[in-house]
């Protein structure tokens, strides 16, 4: 992290995933954890998310998914961030994930996986361990 500026995330809900508590959480963990952080609300298109992440001018932008469509919008992510030249954005999902789709994310462009069994602690420590690196 730069000395003296908060670590800016946006936590966004892709698609017709209707449950929010977990991301709702986590928005307040990383609040308290002193992140700034731009909770989207639900449903959201690849699109709107994007541009959230541009406008916000954030470190970090995070997707949580429930619904298995993980993949899918991975690689509509990945695909925008390359195109507008968004690479210097900590790319980081969670949700409900299986771990043999972990590696295919990785390999589409998302930094880091978190999985329901992820501690807070663990998502903290890599978004500041991983932010000093992109900033």
């Amino acid at each position: 992290m730069i000395e003296g500026k908060k670590i800016r995330v946006l936590v966004a809900k892709a698609g017709l995933d209707g449950h929010d508590k977990g991301a709702l959480l986590l928005s307040s963990i990383l609040r308290n954890a002193g992140m700034e952080v731009i909770y989207t609300g639900l449903r959201n298109t690849v699109g709107q998310i994007i541009n959230a992440a541009l406008q916000e001018d954030v470190d970090v932008l995070g997707v949580s998914i429930l619904s298995g469509s993980h993949k899918s919008f991975a690689r509509k992510i990945a695909g925008q961030m390359k195109e507008k030249n968004m690479g210097d954005m900590l790319f980081i999902m969670g949700g409900v994930i299986p771990d043999e789709d972990i590696p295919v994310l990785k390999k589409m462009g998302v930094a880091q996986v978190f999985t329901q069994d992820s501690s807070f602690q663990d998502i903290i420590a890599y978004i500041r361990n991983n932010v000093i690196r992109h900033s």
